[in-house]
């Protein structure tokens, strides 16, 4: 069998950032895949399986309701390794094109208060599996240690 691309890129030197992962097609409607890598693969600790629960509703639920890209969202979940998020979006983008709308999700999350987006028993699975104060600190390291000042090394997959 062949060796999916993601697991052609080089882990051990991967930072955190926003990648590329894949642009497909369906039909003539490009699709990009992002890989918004939140953590130091194999460096760090991965995320929680809570916070990256909060972490998911909070960014789909900013992202389907965000003026400019709510009809461009086609996806917004988790890594299985729990480094990280995938954002696919029709359309061809680079990743300094989301960096914004990154720094806006970001900043939704680390500030969010109030009452979970599909937090109950009618409306999510495993509804009891959130942590909002971690999920809100996760996402202000990443805003502050990433987005905040974003590299062209944090922007493209290493070689």
């Amino acid at each position: 069998m062949n060796k999916i691309t993601s697991f052609t890129i080089d882990h051990i030197k991967l930072i955190p950032g926003i990648y590329v992962s894949r642009k497909d097609f369906a039909g003539e409607t490009p699709i990009t895949t992002f890989d918004i890598r939140m953590t130091s693969p194999n460096d760090e600790p991965v995320m929680n399986t809570a916070e990256v629960h909060t972490i998911e509703h909070l960014g789909a639920t900013f992202l389907r309701n965000h003026a400019t890209f709510k009809n461009k969202v086609l996806y917004f979940g988790p890594m299985g390794c729990r480094t990280g998020f995938y954002l696919l979006l029709t359309g061809d983008y680079e990743p300094h094109d989301i960096v914004p709308l990154m720094k806006e999700m970001f900043t939704f999350i680390a500030e969010f208060q109030g009452e979970m987006p599909g937090a109950s028993a009618r409306d999510c699975g495993n509804y009891l599996d959130m942590n909002l104060p971690m999920a809100r600190w996760t996402a202000n390291k990443y805003l502050k240690e990433v987005l905040l000042d974003i590299q062209d090394s944090q922007l493209y997959y290493p070689d």
